[in-house]
C-alpha cells in the first residue's frame, strides 16, 4: 500500500514537472510563433485588437519588400562573416587563455584573471567614445574588421574555458605527457582541445549569437551600406515616420533563421556541455 502511494505521488510530481515544463517551453517558444504570425501578415495586424494569433498569406509578400529596400542578402553574408570570424578567434584565444590559467603557474595569475573578469561588470557604452577614437585612427571605420577587433576578448569566454579545463582536464594527463617530451602547444592541441570540444560547442554559440544580435558598435562603425550587418540593415527599415511592421518583421524571421539552424546543429555538443558540468 505505501509503495503504490508513493509510486502515485512520485508519478503526479513527475507530471507537474512535465507540466511546468511545457508550459515554459511554449511560453519560450511564443514570441517566435508571433513574429511569423506578423511576418505572414500585413502591417495593421501588429496593432489589430484582438491580437492575431493565426499565420496569414503575406510572408513571401512581405520578404519581397524587405528585396526592395536592402540589400539582404549581401548583409546575411556579411553577418556570417562576421561572426564566424570572431567565433573561431575567440576560440582559440579563450582556450588558449583558459588553459594557462587552469593550468600553468606564473606571477600575477589571479590578478590577472580578476582583470579580465572586472571587465565584464563594464557597461559597453563607457567604452563607445575611446574605442571608436581607437579604430578611426586604425583607419577601420566602415570595415568588418573594425567590427571584429572589439569582440576578439571574451572574458566570458576565458572564465568558461579556465573552469571547463580545471574540472576536465587532470593534471596527471598533462605531466605525463610533459614526460614523454610533449611541448606546450602540442599538449594543448592534442590532449586538451579533443577535450573540450563540447565546451567550445557552448562557447561558440553563446559568442556566434550575441555578435549576430549585437547593434550598438556594429550601427557607429558601419556607414556604408554593402558593409551593413543585418542588424544595422534591419534598423534602417524603419527610418521612416510611418513603419511596416509586416515587412520588417518579415526581415527580422528571416534573419533569426540561421541562428536557429546553427542551434540545432550544435544542440547534441550543447548539452553534453551542460549535463558534462552538471556531473562533475
Amino acid at each position: 500500500m505505501n509503495r503504490a502511494a508513493g509510486a502515485k505521488k512520485l508519478s503526479l510530481s513527475k507530471i507537474s514537472i512535465y507540466l511546468f515544463l511545457g508550459l515554459a517551453s511554449l511560453l519560450s517558444l511564443f514570441p517566435f510563433y508571433w513574429m511569423f504570425v506578423m511576418a505572414t501578415s500585413p502591417s495593421a495586424a501588429y496593432n489589430s485588437i484582438p491580437p492575431t494569433l493565426t499565420p496569414g498569406n503575406m510572408l513571401v509578400e512581405n520578404f519581397q519588400k524587405v528585396l526592395g529596400q536592402i540589400n539582404f542578402f549581401q548583409s546575411m553574408w556579411n553577418t556570417i562573416i562576421l561572426c564566424t570570424v570572431v567565433t573561431l578567434v575567440v576560440l582559440i584565444i579563450s582556450s588558449l587563455a583558459g588553459f594557462a590559467f587552469a593550468k600553468f603557474k606564473f606571477p600575477g595569475k589571479n590578478a590577472f584573471f580578476i582583470a579580465i573578469l572586472l571587465t565584464m561588470v563594464i557597461p559597453p557604452q563607457l567604452g563607445l567614445i575611446p574605442q571608436y577614437y581607437l579604430i578611426a585612427n586604425a583607419g577601420l571605420l566602415d570595415t568588418l574588421q573594425g567590427v571584429m577587433i572589439l569582440f576578439f576578448l571574451n572574458p566570458l569566454g576565458i572564465f568558461l574555458m579556465r573552469q571547463y579545463i580545471s574540472e576536465s582536464v587532470p593534471d596527471e594527463l598533462i605531466e605525463a605527457a610533459k614526460l614523454d617530451g610533449c611541448s606546450n602547444f602540442r599538449i594543448y592541441r592534442s590532449i586538451v582541445l579533443p577535450i573540450i570540444l563540447p565546451a567550445f560547442a557552448t562557447l561558440g554559440i553563446i559568442v556566434f549569437t550575441a555578435v549576430w544580435g549585437e547593434f550598438l558598435w556594429q550601427f557607429t562603425v558601419l556607414r556604408d551600406p554593402e558593409m551593413y550587418t543585418i542588424q544595422v540593415a534591419l534598423a534602417s527599415l524603419s527610418n521612416t515616420f510611418k513603419v511596416d511592421f509586416g515587412m520588417l518583421l518579415s526581415g527580422v524571421f528571416w534573419a533569426t533563421v540561421p541562428l536557429i539552424i546553427i542551434f540545432l546543429f550544435f544542440n547534441r555538443l550543447f548539452i553534453s556541455s551542460i549535463t558534462d558540468g552538471a556531473v562533475k
